[in-house]
Parts: structure tokens; sequence; C-alpha cells
């Protein structure tokens, strides 16, 4: 019976119990396709909660083969290490063995969401597509756009 009730507890759960809710990734990747059509870009956007599960996902016109994949692969590193891609490139550098962990993606363009207040950490964006730097402004042009963070708060 006790097993019963905790299975009950957890399918009642919300959804964002796992980090981003379905609005919110909208919100993010509408907000990254605006940034990049005011920039004559375009990006491949993933969206992906703390668990690295797609919720949300746009691949804008112009991209070539592949660059959803590494969207989604970017995501999922900030989802599992909670910091920029950005970070990741300087983490291989100075510390042996980093390159080779699971979900490292040292190329910007992945940027982690927190919630409004920017003390939980809900998930990540990925952008690929055009410049590193590019991408990454796209990510966190998209998570101000739904009113989260991409940083934690200090």
């Amino acid at each position: 019976m006790r097993i019963l009730g905790m299975a009950a507890l957890l399918m009642a759960a919300p959804a964002s119990a796992q980090g981003l809710n379905a609005e919110q990734a909208d919100a993010i990747v509408k907000g990254c396709a605006a940034h990049a059509r005011a920039k004559s870009q375009s990006h491949a956007i993933a969206v992906v909660d703390t668990g690295g599960q797609l919720v949300a996902a746009w691949r804008m016109d112009g991209n070539g083969f592949g660059s959803m994949e590494f969207s989604i692969e970017k995501a999922r590193a900030v989802a599992a290490w909670g910091f920029p891609t950005s970070g990741m490139e300087e983490a291989v550098k100075g510390t042996p063995g980093f390159a080779d962990a699971p979900f490292v993606v040292p190329v910007p363009g992945g940027i982690p969401v927190f919630s409004a207040d920017g003390r939980t950490r809900l998930g990540g964006v990925g952008a690929s597509g055009e410049a590193p730097a590019d991408d990454a402004a796209c990510a966190a042009a998209g998570i101000a756009a739904a009113g989260l963070q991409s940083e934690r708060a200090r």
C-alpha cells in the first residue's frame, strides 16, 4: 500500500519537477528565434529539462545537416553540468580528463536555464548553426525572453 501511495504522489507531481515546462521551453525557442531573425541568422534550438530530456526544439530554415543534433548535445551538456559550454572549453584546457567526461561539449552555444529568481536550475538551451558566440547569444536571448535567468543567483 505504501508503494501505491508513493506512486500516486509521483504521478501527481507537476511536470516542472524535472525543470522546464513546455510553456517555458516554447517561450525560450520563440525568443531565440526572434533574436536570430533580427540578426538575419538561423539556428537550430533545443531546450531540455534537468534530466536532459528534450522539451522543445526548432530548426530554423537554412541550417545544415547536424545542427539540430549539435544543439541538443549542447543543451544536454549544460543540463548535466550546470554551467555554459563556453566554460567547458576552458575546463577542458585546465582539467585533465574532463574532455573525456560524459556530456562535455567544449564549444559555446549551450546555456543553463535557471528560474526567474535564479535559485533553481531548470534545464539547458543549446543553439547551433552560426558562429559559437552567436549561438550562445541566441540561447541567452531566448532565456531572457522567457523571463528566466541564464546564471544562478549569487
